[in-house]
């Protein structure tokens, strides 16, 4: 039956919710972590050549030996990025959270903290007089590479927690080069916001207080910005799953309109349909002379060619039966030509095989004969299974006509078998039409007369090919 699962499973798959990915779709889940890690890995690679462009400059601008405490800090940041690699999912996990704070942790120790290899002795406070907080936002930029909106959050609330760490680090720590303080007050006294930016251990707390509310903010924008992404990334997800499994069983055209409801299938409801079952005869003989993977392909090229005959008559692919299929005409939703189409296509169908037939003897591989059986009557429509799993069904006693005339081509030894309960509805189609196609394929058939059915009491018209 045409599957139609429920997209609950893929509602769940974000970022702003708590995630459980086996509830996820495979495909969904597998995307969505590919893409990250494809993301990580860029990211983590920019880091890289950042950071050797970077370990190159620096002797250039500090050439003392303590250049070398920086570039030890180099391969610190390097070697976080490799291993945020290997700890990269889908989510937020708690490795990569330890991993982002460590990013921030070393990033805050190299501002705060002094370089103990420097010539001359320098005030701690001096490091915030530089400016290099902005690099924090670059940190900031690769936290929305994690999917997850509370990921940039923490990073914004974990750098403020940093930065005002160590602010209070240095307000402990005694002053340095205490001398030159004093003579800046005494040279700047009747100037006392030129002293404030002057002096060397004056850690300019105003200052501080807005780089961090301007973090902040800017983590808040991204991180609502990250979380409405999200949202949409989902409902594209839901949408595209939908429309993968209408595609398996619907023609383009058909998808394309019911994608666009909000119940594309319809309530449960009683419809007048064309059904069709088509079967390889012999096939397990044919089966028996080849090997699994030769049966597999030959499965494969016959259900695709069938399938496009289907769908090029505006059919529902209903569903595969190993070594055939059943298909309607007027599904989900009635048309004028039901009948005329599953005729059509029914003659489309021998054709394709009669154009395989002789490939596969130009090959030297064997005929493969079909049995096609098409009935028009009532069925009931709906879903039917769990809620885990749902499948559109087409039931009734059309199914079981449709399907037992199918069987009924090996007794006439004909390819195929239509009801007159078909032929009526297509001659009422063929009346209203100006091309003549209906008129052309009925005359194709012939009637056989009256024929019993298994498991029905009254016998039916019968017309075959």
């Amino acid at each position: 039956m045409a599957q139609v699962q429920t997209a609950d499973a893929t509602a769940s798959v974000l970022y702003d919710e708590k995630i459980d990915l086996r509830a996820l779709s495979d495909p969904v889940t597998a995307a969505l972590d590919a893409d990250k890690r494809e993301g990580l890995l860029l990211a983590v690679r920019a880091r890289w050549v950042a950071l050797v462009v970077i370990a190159l400059f620096l002797p250039y601008v500090n050439p003392t030996w303590g250049v070398l405490y920086y570039e030890a800090m180099l391969v610190g940041f390097a070697l976080i990025g490799w291993a945020q690699i290997k700890a990269g999912r889908l989510g937020a996990s708690k490795r990569e959270l330890a991993l982002v704070f460590c990013d921030l942790a070393l990033m805050t120790f190299i501002q705060v903290v002094p370089n103990p290899f420097m010539e001359h002795e320098f005030p701690a406070a001096m490091q915030y007089h530089f400016g290099s907080f902005k690099y924090f936002f670059v940190l900031l930029a690769g936290a929305t590479m994690a999917y997850s909106w509370r990921t940039v959050f923490a990073v914004g609330t974990w750098t403020s927690g940093l930065w005002i760490g160590g602010l209070i680090w240095i307000s402990f720590q005694p002053p340095v080069l205490p001398e030159v303080s004093q003579d800046i007050q005494v040279l700047l006294a009747n100037h006392p916001n030129l002293l404030k930016f002057l002096d060397p251990n004056d850690v300019r707390i105003p200052g501080r207080v807005e780089e961090i509310l301007v973090f902040l903010i800017v983590a808040g924008i991204l991180a609502l910005g990250g979380r409405r992404t999200s949202r949409l990334l989902r409902k594209q997800a839901e949408v595209a799953r939908e429309r993968a499994n209408l595609a398996r069983h619907f023609p383009p055209n058909i998808v394309d309109q019911l994608a666009i409801r909000d119940q594309p299938l319809g309530a449960v409801r009683d419809q007048d349909v064309a059904v069709m079952f088509v079967d390889i005869v012999g096939f397990t003989k044919l089966a028996e002379k080849q090997t699994a993977g030769q049966v597999v392909g030959t499965l494969r090229e016959f259900h695709a060619r069938m399938e496009r005959a289907v769908f090029d008559h505006d059919g529902t692919l209903d569903k595969f039966l190993g070594d055939g299929l059943m298909a309607t005409f007027g599904t989900p939703e009635p048309g004028p030509q039901d009948a005329s189409n599953a005729l059509a296509c029914a003659q489309t169908m021998i054709a394709a095989m009669d154009v395989w037939n002789r490939e596969r003897q130009a090959m030297g591989a064997e005929v493969i004969r079909i049995s096609i059986g098409l009935h028009y009557g009532g069925v009931v429509l709906g879903d039917i299974g769990s809620d885990r799993r749902l499948e559109f069904a087409v039931l009734g006693d059309a199914v079981n006509v449709a399907s037992r005339l199918e069987g009924l081509t090996r007794r006439l030894d004909v390819r195929v078998a239509v009801s007159d309960d078909l032929i009526e509805r297509a001659r009422g189609e063929a009346a209203e039409e100006a091309t003549g196609e209906t008129d052309e394929l009925l005359a194709k058939l012939t009637s056989v007369g009256p024929q019993d059915l298994r498991g029905r009491d009254e016998p039916i018209v019968v017309w075959a090919r």
